[in-house]
């Protein structure tokens, strides 16, 4: 390395001329001012096996520049943020107190004032010691009567007081209306021999039916008045058995027999209380191949029912 040359005045930047052929290269010249930038070279060819060089010393420190004229004024920036509001204060020391200045004259009367604003209720006191009791005051005038009291208890009860005098005898009364006697009532007999089975057996000599409850047409009695009814048969049975059903509400509540065979002649009775509702219908069958109830001018087989209550 050679030693540092006196430092030359800048060259003015020469016409680029034609590229010559590579010199020989020179000592290290020193550290002229920093020449224009140069137009980006052409990409060399790449080295095989060159040799990292060794680093070189750090140059001296330069000249320190001319301090630089003052800008112009900036904007004005955005407004910042409201900062935040401070802790209070501690409460200060207490003052001492003045010393006690002369008493004034009484100064004169002054005009009334504009009226102030109204101020701000005052906190509660304390509560002040009890006064001493005073007189009794004059008696009030009455007040309003207050709401009955509750029920008090039974009171024993008392003695028998003194016979009281024969009331006058009072006027005669209306004439009442006579009840109307409820009646339900019939008898009917039969007029042909051997009545189809399983159906209702049509009693149509009528013996008494004044309120027409029974119907001779379909052989069923038709309840019009509610209560208990009796009901009773008298049958003549002749030349077969003969088993009798008695019917109401279409419900069979009671069933008789007579077995009996060739000529010979017999009679079946039977009789029950039964309660019935208004519409309920009661009637007589016999059953198949038990049909026997007979009739003839010296023989009769009669139903019969009435209302009992």
């Amino acid at each position: 390395q050679g030693e540092r040359g006196v430092s030359g005045n800048p060259g003015y930047p020469g016409k680029p001329g034609l590229q010559g052929e590579s010199g020989v290269k020179g000592n290290k010249g020193n550290y002229g001012f920093p020449g224009l930038k140069g137009q980006k070279g052409s990409k060399g060819d790449t080295c095989e096996n060159g040799t990292k060089g060794e680093k070189g010393d750090r140059g001296d420190a330069g000249d320190s520049g001319a301090d630089g004229g003052q800008g112009d004024k900036g904007e004005k920036g955005d407004t910042g943020e409201k900062g935040y509001c401070g802790e209070p204060g501690g409460r200060g020391a207490k003052g001492e107190r003045g010393e006690g200045g002369t008493k004034g004259e009484k100064g004169s009367k002054g005009e009334m004032g504009v009226e102030g604003i109204q101020g701000v209720d005052g906190k509660q006191g304390e509560k002040g010691e009890r006064g001493s009791k005073g007189e009794k005051g004059d008696l009030g005038p009455t007040g309003v009567m207050g709401p009955s009291g509750p029920k008090g208890v039974t009171g024993s009860k008392g003695g028998r007081g003194a016979p009281g005098k024969k009331g006058s005898r009072g006027a005669k009364g209306a004439r009442g209306d006579t009840a109307k006697l409820l009646r339900s009532a019939f008898s009917a007999g039969l007029s042909k021999p051997f009545p189809p089975p399983n159906v209702p057996i049509r009693f149509d000599k009528i013996l008494y039916n004044d309120q027409e409850d029974y119907n001779p047409s379909t052989g069923k009695f038709n309840c019009s008045v509610p209560g208990a009814y009796v009901f009773a048969y008298h049958l003549t049975v002749r030349g077969r058995p003969a088993r009798v059903s008695l019917v109401a509400r279409s419900r069979k509540v009671a069933k008789a027999r007579e077995t009996l065979y060739g000529q010979e002649i017999d009679q079946a009775s039977f009789l029950t209380i039964l309660k019935l509702s208004a519409g309920d219908q009661v009637w007589l069958e016999v059953a198949r191949d038990w049909n026997g109830v007979y009739v003839s001018a010296e023989d009769d087989s009669v139903f019969t029912g009435f209302l009992l209550y």
